[in-house]
């Protein structure tokens, strides 16, 4: 972001809650907000301001930054205290149970955790557990936790962000003319990086594309191989998806996958998340390559997630654009959930979508969108 999000937000926090976004692999309660005790929620009871604990995977980045606000504004309208914490980095795993530890020394009402280690943080689950300290995950919440342990976590609903990314590329008008040429004997090529095909919120985000594109053009259309995860067979298929996993997930392996798609000719390529997106981009001179006239402007770049070279590939329309979670209503939706459990409500859902949205050159400027596409 070009501005610090205190001020980028500032415009912005009223309207964005006129409309209240990995999904996590959580073990959820029962879908009942555990019972409170009399110093966890003594708050609660004496008609103080409850108290919520909230503590991110980091805290210096911008997408931490903008979750931050949202929990701001979510505090404000609910009439409830918070604190944010996060480490300097995501590899600081020590450092973040140091500050779950000291937001439990405050007896809050709730606890929001976004967990960089789930076995890390397992003492302190079952602490909240005992004790009925309703804990919230969000982002990508506090996977495999002890059971019982998460009331509701806030995340990205990763299949149909994918889906999203999918659909643009359907209804572009050089992917539709290129598709309806296409026969059996003369198929176009659809390329998807994806990082890996162990994390849950990068397999949805494969998964998701994938099945939306079957949808869309037809199952009998399409063929997908690459990978035995995802393989589907036809015999007639007109379009040939071909999906790439590198051998790890270092920048210099994805990089060389997507060079290999690249070298395919594909009408399209996809990238995941991130570090997908960053391996086509570093295989395509930062994304200039896909501009008009230049080596891969044949070719229909989409990407996932944010990050400065991203954005400014998108910008300049070097990519078609790229699907953002929303951490603006991560943040939100996140203490919206402790204050229903400090309620005593029951959680409705296990999983609460956050949703993600779509970027591209035409309404990068909008701070509604811009807001949410870190740097």
């Amino acid at each position: 972001m070009k501005k610090l999000v205190a001020l980028a937000m500032s415009t912005v926090l009223t309207m964005s809650l006129a409309a209240c976004g990995g999904a996590a692999s959580n073990t959820a309660s029962s879908g009942t907000a555990p019972a409170s005790d009399a110093n966890a929620n003594a708050a609660a009871t004496t008609g103080a301001k409850p108290y919520i604990a909230i503590v991110s995977k980091g805290f210096q980045h911008q997408f931490w930054q903008v979750v931050k606000a949202g929990a701001e504004k979510a505090a404000a309208d609910n009439n409830v205290e918070i604190t944010f914490d996060g480490p300097p980095t995501e590899s600081d795993i020590a450092i973040q149970v140091d500050m779950l530890k000291s937001a439990m020394d405050k007896k809050p009402a709730a606890v929001c955790l976004a967990a960089l280690d789930t076995e890390s943080v397992k003492e302190q689950l079952n602490a909240c557990k005992t004790a009925g300290i309703p804990v919230i995950g969000f982002d990508s919440g506090v996977p495999n936790a002890p059971e019982g342990s998460i009331y509701a976590t806030a995340s990205t609903d990763n299949k149909a962000a994918a889906a999203i990314a999918a659909q643009q590329l359907f209804d572009d008008k050089e992917f539709k003319a290129a598709f309806d040429a296409a026969t059996p004997s003369a198929p176009i090529t659809v390329a998807v990086l994806s990082q890996d095909a162990t994390s849950e919120s990068i397999i949805s985000r494969t998964s998701g594309f994938l099945d939306k594109l079957v949808e869309l053009c037809g199952a009998d259309n399409i063929k997908i191989e690459g990978h035995d995860k995802y393989a589907k067979a036809a015999d007639k298929a007109k379009l040939d998806i071909l999906v790439n996993i590198p051998a790890t997930t270092s920048a210099a392996d994805q990089k060389t996958g997507a060079e290999m798609l690249l070298s395919k000719n594909p009408i399209a390529i996809y990238g995941s998340n991130e570090n997908a997106a960053g391996g086509i981009l570093a295989a395509s001179n930062d994304g200039a390559d896909f501009a008009d006239g230049a080596k891969y402007a044949n070719i229909i770049a989409i990407g996932f997630d944010a990050g400065k070279t991203q954005r400014t590939a998108v910008q300049n329309g070097w990519f078609l654009g790229s699907v953002t979670q929303d951490p603006y209503q991560i943040g939100y939706k996140s203490v919206e959930l402790a204050v229903q459990a400090i309620a005593g409500k029951p959680a409705a859902s296990a999983v609460v979508d956050t949703g993600a949205k779509w970027y591209n050159a035409q309404n990068l400027s909008d701070p509604m969108i811009s807001d949410l596409v870190y740097e």
